[in-house]
């Protein structure tokens, strides 16, 4: 491939990265994989997907963690790099309320060391994960890139805002060209065991109770991976963007939680057993992208619903016994 680049994409061994990288590598760009493989979630989840990347030759890979400074230095100094794409961070916004510290080192300490290797190191586009969370305490539906952000009811949602002013900061006084994207409820193949479609099947496969928040009066806008892959890509190459982005990557479709509960079922053919519980803290009733920002300039268009996307993730899901098991034991 002549016009191949090289990528260096942080947190390969996660469910979006993961991803990503197999996508970039199937279009024959060289990944320079960076992921430090903590303990949030399985190491046998994450050590197959490292597996799976690595039986391309294109792939190489290094466990650091992007907090770590004078590592990441070191990856820029010694590799030749056309752009990056930080998609490492700590997830979770439940998480947050009992971790805060790893929140910080992970998504903002880490966030500055990439961005500061990047003005360093003349790297002329950084496409990084911000969140829908960051939306907040918003009631206007659906989010729009212009409405305000300034209502945070997680500290995760703090850490996303956060590295968005940063990155318009450093675009304005550097001449960095940044890509904020806000990923809306991604699900799909080799996703996260902490995330609302393993915890639904899982339970529902073991016979146990499922708590459904906020009295069941959920609705998330659930995006499959494959679009959000799509709308990554288009970030790190689509000609005509402006010097500081933010984007919306959501399947502009706002689902009760009790239907995607239903489509689960279906497949599985067992019921739920449900209880009705208070939302909890930092969660938020509704979401809902406007997209039409990301499809005017990226060409973004999620094309799979989710009566498609929860039975191909259910098809994986019931594939890898193994996994889901140590997963369990895990939580």
């Amino acid at each position: 491939m002549s016009n191949a680049k090289t990528i260096l994409l942080t947190g390969t061994a996660g469910f979006i990265g993961f991803n990503v990288a197999r996508e970039l590598l199937k279009r024959g760009h060289n990944v320079i994989g960076v992921d430090n493989f903590n303990d949030y979630y399985i190491q046998d989840l994450k050590n197959l997907r490292s597996e799976t990347l690595h039986k391309d030759s294109r792939f190489s890979e290094r466990r650091i963690d992007i907090s770590d400074k004078k590592a990441v230095d070191a990856i820029f100094k010694e590799c030749k790099i056309d752009l990056v794409c930080n998609l490492a961070a700590q997830a979770g916004v439940r998480y947050s309320l009992i971790n805060p510290y790893v929140y910080e080192s992970s998504n903002m300490a880490g966030f500055l060391n990439i961005i500061e290797a990047c003005k360093n190191n003349g790297i002329k586009r950084l496409v990084y994960a911000s969140s829908s969370s960051v939306y907040g305490g918003n009631t206007k539906i659906p989010f729009s890139e212009s409405d305000s952000v300034d209502n945070p009811i997680s500290l995760y949602a703090v850490t996303k805002r956060a590295n968005e002013l940063t990155a318009h900061a450093y675009s304005h006084l550097f001449g960095i060209q940044t890509v904020g994207l806000r990923f809306f409820t991604v699900y799909g193949p080799w996703g996260r065991p902490d995330m609302a479609m393993w915890i639904f099947s899982e339970a529902i496969l073991k016979g146990k109770k499922i708590k459904l928040f906020n009295y069941g009066k959920m609705r998330r806008d659930f995006t499959y991976i494959d679009d959000i892959v799509s709308g990554v890509c288009a970030s790190l190459f689509n000609e005509g963007l402006d010097k500081a982005e933010i984007f919306n990557l959501g399947n502009h479709r706002s689902e009760d939680i009790a239907e995607v509960l239903r489509i689960i079922e279906d497949k599985l053919g067992k019921k739920a057993i449900t209880e009705l519980v208070p939302i909890q803290a930092g969660d938020v009733p509704e979401s809902f992208a406007d997209i039409e920002k990301a499809k005017a300039k990226l060409g973004f268009a999620p094309s799979t619903t989710i009566r498609e996307g929860i039975p191909a993730f259910l098809d994986w899901y019931t594939a890898n016994p193994e996994i889901l098991e140590k997963a369990a034991l895990n939580r």
